[in-house]
């Protein structure tokens, strides 16, 4: 099955449609309310983080914790129904979200392969750089997620993103 990712507008569209079986929405404490509702609200993962990756005062800063927190929801999905990743425009917390779950699921396939996927996928997706690092470190990749991410290089400009579907499974 699919990771898809979106922007918050479009959430409830892809909820309706597309029925994932879990969600993760990675937004800022201010914007939680607007949050949709999923389908299984047990199987729906809020992370309060701000689009950062470096210190900024009175914002959330990526951190491990959120990472785990990340890794630990998505082992738990079996990927029978899809799992929507969304932040506010789709294009940085939820691809790098999506990317690391991604190469967590597929364990001999190289993180480049992983990040032009996605990139073929959203041309305008731009992970988290300190989402992607710190993924890469606690899952012991040896800087290769980093590399793959600052291969694809920025994304082409778009606020918000269009949601998208990168696959579980390579």
């Amino acid at each position: 099955m699919t990771l898809i990712v979106s922007p918050l507008r479009d959430a409830p569209t892809v909820i309706k449609w597309k029925k994932p079986s879990h969600v993760i929405t990675l937004l800022e404490q201010g914007l939680m309310s607007q949050a949709p509702r999923s389908l299984f609200p047990d199987r729906h993962l809020k992370l309060t983080v701000h689009d950062i990756w470096e210190d900024k005062p009175g914002e959330v800063l990526p951190d491990d914790n959120l990472v785990r927190k990340i890794l630990t929801f998505a082992a738990d999905w079996d990927a029978r129904a899809p799992m929507l990743v969304h932040c506010w425009a789709g294009v940085s917390r939820s691809t790098a979200t999506a990317f690391l779950i991604a190469c967590e699921r597929n364990p001999q396939t190289p993180e480049a392969t992983i990040a032009q996927a996605l990139r073929a996928a959203s041309p305008g997706a731009t992970p988290n750089p300190l989402i992607v690092a710190l993924a890469d470190d606690l899952m012991g990749r040896g800087g290769r997620m980093v590399d793959a991410v600052r291969a694809i290089g920025k994304g082409e400009y778009v606020y918000p993103g269009a949601p998208f579907e990168l696959p579980s499974r390579f």
